[in-house]
């Protein structure tokens, strides 16, 4: 029972502290847009490929 009256206290103020960051990360946005960094990581067309020169028969055949 003594337990209880060091246990709930905690708990309480657990519970405070974890309804203030939520509270606080809505209010700064972190929700705001959930699905535009995961569309821009797949849209990401930043490099250019270009096609590469197949070796050459004769460098292939000198190295054997």
């Amino acid at each position: 029972m003594e337990s209880l009256f060091i246990l709930i206290p905690i708990s309480i103020v657990l519970a405070a502290v974890i309804i203030y960051f939520f509270w606080w990360s809505g209010k700064n946005g972190q929700f705001d847009d959930l699905e535009g960094p995961a569309h821009r990581i797949l849209m990401d067309d930043d490099n250019t490929f270009t096609a590469e020169t197949p070796p050459q028969t004769k460098d292939r055949d000198a190295l054997s």
